[in-house]
């Protein structure tokens, strides 16, 4: 044993979170500070560059004291992906919002990109359907919208990045930006690895204005002004959170699929590289994203979710109840009753990609009651879940077992739910605060604490829910589910 630490600060969609690890992967310190939201107009989300660097100092200076930070031998650095910001090179001041991976305002831009042909050659090189969730519309926006946005960004004067880039700019140095993060953009090439010329230029985003892509271990900026940590500490890894979450559970190899409950969800697997064309991952509606770059690029498919835990959030104020009596009255339903719930709020997105999809709720009666519609809004992210790993399977790629993480997971109705409808089991990690777990452990395999093979026999701990129903009733309930999709996509019912 030794006394070396290893700090990860982990920037998601509302706060961000601090841990301090000991060469055994224990936890021996946290911290946590908030970050706002704001939502000037119907379907726009943006958050503050400057308050997100802030929240990262209270957190760090929360899970810290001067003892314990000379002991910090690497930092390992975690964040929301997609968002989006502009910042001047030489102050390196936001020069406009962040554009949040919620934010809807680019759905014009991506409808004209579409109807210009473009929808192809965006999905066979980057990997991921032609989105307003994703940078490159963004990017687009903000240049539009910033004066001289355009003669500033090829003159090299301005920065477009991710929300690890902006904060590893904190640093000074060179920009960069993580290969797993810029594969989120859309601008990226995601088999080569690379930023593409064709997919800047359908953007219209200037080359010049691009951070420098790098691997997950690096190499990045030392750490600076992130009291009480001395400055100068090695930044051993950056991950973006899904795909640390993923690296958290030890998923090293195809077959085990990670499902992150959050806001939305995230459900994603390593792909063999070889059944891998261009930028698909053979599953219709999956993404194809590279999760991380330690010394080979390893690609995974994932399938986006837009609304999980917002989903039982949105109910909850629907019925007039908190969040642990919504879990209760989804408790004392045996099932919903035929009542189902499509949370397409702002569209769906895998394995669909409907943008004009609209949040339905189906099959109400006069004997329908709250219990029901708790119930309803419950199952829908199992649903959801489920419609991902259906195309997965149907791509021939192996889905074994659902490893999952995230708030709603606590809910034992859901997983064993989620465990009847994808039809494998399903482990629960006994692992808090996956996304800073995992590139904690990805900071510690550069500082020598871990390795590779040390972290995959690593007890996680944690409670497995096996499939209990019989193949007919699941596939009911399936098509039942399937047929209340159509209804919110306008389609007509299969």
């Amino acid at each position: 044993m030794s006394d070396a630490l290893v700090l990860a600060i982990d920037n998601g969609t509302s706060s961000t979170k601090c841990l301090v690890v000991d060469d055994r992967g224990q936890v021996v310190g946290r911290g946590q500070a908030p970050v706002s939201l704001a939502t000037p107009k119907p379907g726009w989300v943006e958050q503050d560059a400057n308050e997100i660097w802030a929240s990262v100092c209270r957190a760090v200076a929360e899970a810290l004291d001067p003892a314990t930070a000379k002991r910090v031998v690497s930092v390992g650095i975690s964040t929301q992906r997609e968002s989006c910001v502009i910042w001047d090179r030489r102050t390196g001041e936001p020069l406009t919002p962040v554009l949040s991976w919620q934010d809807q305002r680019t759905e014009n831009v991506c409808a004209s990109l579409r109807a210009s042909g473009h929808g192809g050659v965006i999905r066979r090189k980057s990997g991921l359907p032609l989105d307003p969730m994703f940078s490159a519309a963004k990017a687009r926006w903000l240049l539009d919208h910033l004066p001289s946005g355009q003669v500033r960004a090829k003159a090299a004067e301005t920065c477009i990045g991710t929300i690890d880039s902006f904060i590893l700019s904190r640093f000074g140095g060179d920009a960069v930006i993580e290969a797993g993060n810029a594969s989120r953009t859309q601008l990226f090439d995601v088999v080569n690895a690379r930023w593409d010329e064709e997919l800047l230029s359908i953007f219209s985003v200037p080359l010049a204005a691009m951070p420098r892509v790098v691997g997950s271990t690096g190499p990045f900026p030392v750490t600076k002004g992130l009291s009480p940590l001395p400055d100068g500490v090695p930044v051993g890894a950056v991950m973006a959170d899904s795909h640390s979450a993923l690296f958290a559970h030890g998923a090293f190899a195809p077959g085990p699929v990670k499902a992150t409950h959050g806001t939305g969800s995230s459900v994603m697997g390593l792909v063999d590289r070889k059944a891998v064309s261009n930028g698909d991952s053979g599953a219709p509606g999956v993404c194809l994203t590279l999760a991380w770059q330690i010394e080979a690029p390893m690609l995974a498919f994932e399938g986006n979710i837009r609304s999980a835990g917002s989903t039982l959030i949105w109910a909850a104020e629907l019925l007039g109840v908190d969040m642990q009596e919504l879990a209760r009255l989804a408790a004392t339903a045996v099932d919903s009753r035929g009542v189902y719930l499509v949370p397409a709020f702002g569209g769906l997105g895998a394995p669909w990609w409907d943008a004009s999809a609209v949040g339905i709720v189906s099959g109400v009666t006069f004997g329908v009651t709250r219990a029901p519609v708790a119930r309803a809004a419950l199952d829908s992210i199992a649903h959801q879940i489920a419609d991902v790993l259906d195309a997965v399977r149907a791509s021939g790629a192996p889905v074994e077992r659902l490893l999952v993480d995230g708030g709603p997971t606590r809910n034992d109705q859901l997983m064993q739910f989620e465990a009847d409808m994808v039809g494998v089991p399903v482990e629960r990690t006994d692992v808090a605060e996956l996304s800073a777990m995992g590139v904690a452990h990805l900071a510690g395999i550069s500082a020598d604490l871990f390795t590779m093979e040390g972290l995959a026999r690593l007890d996680r701990g944690g409670t497995a829910f096996k499939p209990t129903r019989a193949p007919e009733d699941r596939l009911h309930e399936r098509k039942a589910w399937t047929q209340a999709v159509a209804r919110s996509r306008g389609l007509a019912i299969p």
